[in-house]
């Protein structure tokens, strides 16, 4: 078996999706991972990205069916979390208004992270190594202080925390992993970015989400497909199966050998 097969095979990704089949797939895997919980609803960070605009979407056709199916109120909450002025929250908002939450909040992460990077210098200065934080260190503890942000409205409101990876950031590791505090749930695990797309067409996500370029927002010009020098089209046609240049292929092979440990349980002896 190839190496593209054997990935394939591991994140379940098909060549072919039926979209409404899918969506109907996904809202049921959620319904039921919530009553199993024993939770009131679930929690989606809303970051103006495609990703998390499916997600929400489906979170709020899950707890809505729940809501009508069993009588209790349900919750979805959209949690937008920007770091000082984002610039492109208005598609956050717009997303949130495009599913008709009921409960948004915006939580600013800027001084917590700041207030993190300062103490990582002080311990820096204390090794006697003098300098400022790394910008993709920065961008990690951004990534990081959100989950405890999640976390923290999770705990306390009795939710799950949805996460919007899905098998083209699995394949290059470029995912929400453990370190990064992991999330509850993933409804998009086993479809890659063009798939994920086609669903978003579906559902209704607004053409402004729809038009973005993929970026986890860590940094300023930060873009997934320039962070990694593969596009999405070519990771898609990868896990569909299809023939890509040997260039993409050497890239996604690298990338998946290099950041196996993040998708494997936390190892023990």
């Amino acid at each position: 078996m190839s190496l593209q097969q054997e990935i394939i095979d591991r994140l379940g990704v098909q060549p072919a999706i039926n979209v409404e089949e899918e969506v109907r797939k996904r809202v049921d895997f959620l319904k039921e991972y919530v009553k199993k919980a024993g939770t009131t609803g679930l929690l989606i960070a809303i970051s103006g990205g495609i990703d998390s605009a499916v997600v929400t979407g489906l979170c709020k056709q899950a707890t809505n069916e729940l809501s009508s199916e069993t009588g209790r109120d349900y919750m979805t909450l959209g949690v937008f979390q920007p770091y000082g002025t984002q610039e492109d929250i208005q598609h956050s908002y717009e997303v949130a208004q495009a599913f008709q939450l009921k409960h948004t909040v915006e939580t600013n992460i800027e001084d917590a992270v700041n207030e993190i990077a300062l103490e990582t210098e002080y311990a820096f200065k204390s090794l006697q190594i003098h300098r400022h934080l790394s910008i993709p260190g920065k961008g990690n503890v951004k990534a990081r202080t959100r989950m405890v942000v999640q976390y923290a409205l999770a705990f306390d409101l009795n939710l799950l925390v949805v996460g919007t990876d899905h098998a083209s950031e699995a394949i290059t590791g470029f995912y929400t992993k453990w370190g990064d505090g992991a999330v509850d749930i993933t409804p998009l695990s086993s479809l890659n970015k063009r798939q994920v797309r086609q669903i978003a067409a579906h559902i209704g996500v607004p053409k402004s989400v729809l038009d973005k370029a993929p970026t986890a927002g860590l940094w300023e010009g930060q873009t997934d497909e320039g962070e990694l020098g593969i596009t999405y089209e070519e990771n898609s046609d990868y896990l569909e199966g299809k023939v890509v240049s040997e260039a993409a292929r050497k890239k996604l092979e690298k990338q998946y050998l290099k950041t196996e440990h993040k998708r494997s349980a936390i190892p023990g002896i």
